[in-house]
């Protein structure tokens, strides 16, 4: 029991830590290439995975509902930022409108970090 409360708040400090920083690490010049890759294997989980477990799947809140199964925890969302929202807010907020923003930020975030990326190359700097 005690094993799988730690992979709970693992799985969350993960998803915290993912979600921080596909928003944010564009930011930074020096972390704007692992930005990149973040975001690319962030659409492949949930455009290419989704393929075969349904747009938007993300294995780390599979693995995390599993755990959180296990733990007694039942009838979890689809979304961990939804889970996350909900906890945080203390009221069930409409699953539709979670997904928009978290789509329409992702979407955001992800050209910023390609056009950064390419005009880096363009001027021919690195890191």
């Amino acid at each position: 029991m005690v094993w799988l409360k730690f992979l709970d708040i693992f799985f969350t400090l993960l998803h915290l830590l993912i979600i921080g920083f596909n928003l944010l690490g564009w930011i930074w010049k020096r972390t704007q290439r692992l930005h990149l890759y973040s975001v690319i294997l962030t659409a492949g989980s949930w455009l290419l995975l989704g393929i075969w477990f349904g747009i938007g799947y993300c294995p780390i809140t599979d693995w995390q509902w599993q755990v959180k199964s296990k733990l007694g925890e039942h009838d979890l969302p689809n979304s961990f930022v939804k889970y996350l929202l909900d906890n945080v807010s203390g009221s069930a907020i409409d699953a539709g409108l979670v997904d928009r923003i978290t789509a329409i930020s992702f979407a955001v975030v992800a050209l910023l970090s390609v056009y950064l990326n390419v005009r880096k190359k363009r001027k021919g700097t690195t890191g």
